[in-house]
């Protein structure tokens, strides 16, 4: 079977069994419907889902593509009993959520899906005819894989409404936590730091470490000589980012801070640099305080970004995506290829048309896996592929600046990331009573 479209047989079930820090409910969105639907030779019936099946062959293609994608990306699963509990589970939950779907879910238009079966075609870097053929000798009929397109489009639809109407924020709500946001604001400073760092290797002699140290003070003198700290960052620093940044950390709370750079700042006012060089396990640091806030309820950053999205489809896995993604920022940043070239061409998003641009944010706007990546990426900088429920994104941050908020925005974002944390719980809640609605029958294995 072609590398490209190998997963159309079996469809990964990863982000729920490799992770405990993160569920999503695309975890047990991938289904490949074809074992399900005419029983092979030696293959026999595992459950009844109101009038579909569920099969022990595709129960083991699953296992197998759990097991491959594991052991690639170096990670450990649950004993083997617990994993085929879990895959027979989610493959019932999803069963019950395709026929929710097909009975109450909007219609998917052939043109949309014209455009969803094209995106997995560019995906795999192959021409509709191609994909065609490849389809045809793997034994999949493209009216079957058309179809399997349309109900994955289904499921995503009918989850995000489902779940989305059954989420509920009150006033009191929001105003409990622009509370407690506002305690936490008045007591946590928050510094923007810029450094200068002169790596030392892990075996240097005395002797490279003196070089290197005489390399840092030089530097130091030449700042507080009047030279801009940006530009002797920029000559100095190897990491291209630090270039671009000007070696700019971006404004972080202290605990988000290593405890010797806050330590070494210590009574350094904003726009001044330390006195002196500090050594830490990585090398030598020089360390100006860009900007210092000791807390302010009505001010936040934001955030101008972009990205490009793919979606993990049964005809490109997880895995897949990851590696695609992968391959676009070695492009990006070796200057094969643009960001925005790249987001326009391969993006699934509805920013794919503005080069992947997403504008100006504040924190809550995403999902907190996006919010978590973006936070910690330098200005220019790319991040490696991210996990979110909506796919798998490829991020990078263009701008920062600090703005207040007016009282209506506060709130707006205060009720973002209200709505965020009860997510997880409201897909639960409707996936629970979906399958209490559903008719289940368990069939004992042949003798």
């Amino acid at each position: 079977m072609s590398e490209p479209l190998k997963s159309i047989m079996a469809a990964l079930l990863t982000a729920g069994l490799m992770s405990t820090a993160m569920v999503s409910p695309q975890a047990w969105a991938q289904s490949d419907r074809q074992a399900a639907e005419v029983l092979q030779p030696g293959d026999f019936i595992v459950a009844v889902v109101n009038q579909e099946l569920v099969t022990a062959i595709e129960i083991e293609q699953r296992l197998a593509r759990v097991r491959e994608n594991a052991a690639r990306a170096g990670q450990r699963l649950p004993p083997e009993s617990v994993l085929r509990k879990q895959i027979l589970e989610g493959l019932i939950d999803e069963r019950a959520q395709l026929a929710f779907a097909r009975e109450s879910g909007p219609r998917i238009d052939d043109a949309e899906l014209d455009r969803a079966v094209a995106n997995v075609a560019a995906q795999n870097k192959v021409t509709m005819a191609q994909m065609r053929e490849q389809l045809a000798r793997e034994g999949i009929d493209f009216a079957r894989f058309r179809k399997n397109v349309r109900e994955q489009m289904l499921l995503e639809k009918v989850r995000e409404r489902e779940v989305q109407s059954r989420i509920r924020i009150t006033d009191a709500d929001v105003d409990a936590l622009l509370a407690k946001q506002r305690a936490d604001n008045a007591t946590t400073p928050s510094y923007n730091l810029a450094q200068i760092l002169i790596p030392v290797p892990e075996a240097a002699t005395d002797a490279e470490v003196a070089r290197l140290k005489g390399r840092a003070d030089a530097a130091l003198a030449r700042v507080r000589g009047g030279e801009a700290f940006e530009a002797v960052a920029s000559e100095l620093v190897a990491d291209e980012r630090d270039k671009v940044s000007g070696g700019e950390l971006g404004l972080r709370p202290v605990e988000r801070l290593p405890d010797a750079f806050i330590e070494h700042v210590r009574g350094v006012g904003a726009g001044q640099v330390a006195p002196s060089v500090l050594r830490t396990g990585a090398g030598f640091h020089l360390l100006k305080v860009v900007e210092r806030r000791d807390g302010q309820a009505f001010s936040v950053t934001e955030t101008h970004s972009r990205h490009i999205l793919l979606r993990p489809t049964a005809q490109l896995d997880q895995a897949a995506a990851m590696r695609q993604l992968a391959e676009m920022k070695a492009q990006i940043v070796s200057g094969a290829a643009t960001f925005e070239a790249l987001a326009k061409e391969r993006s699934e998003d509805g920013s794919a048309a503005q080069g992947g641009d997403l504008g100006w944010t504040t924190p809550g706007t995403f999902v907190p896996e996006f919010d978590d990546a973006m936070a910690t990426l330098a200005i220019g900088e790319v991040s490696d592929p991210v996990i979110s429920r909506f796919g798998i994104h490829l991020i990078q941050v263009l701008e920062r600046r600090q703005a207040s908020l007016d009282a209506r925005q506060e709130r707006e974002q205060a009720r973002s990331l209200l709505r965020e944390k009860k997510y997880e719980e409201a897909y639960a809640e409707w996936t629970q009573e979906l399958r209490q609605r559903t008719y289940v029958e368990m069939r004992e294995p042949p003798l």
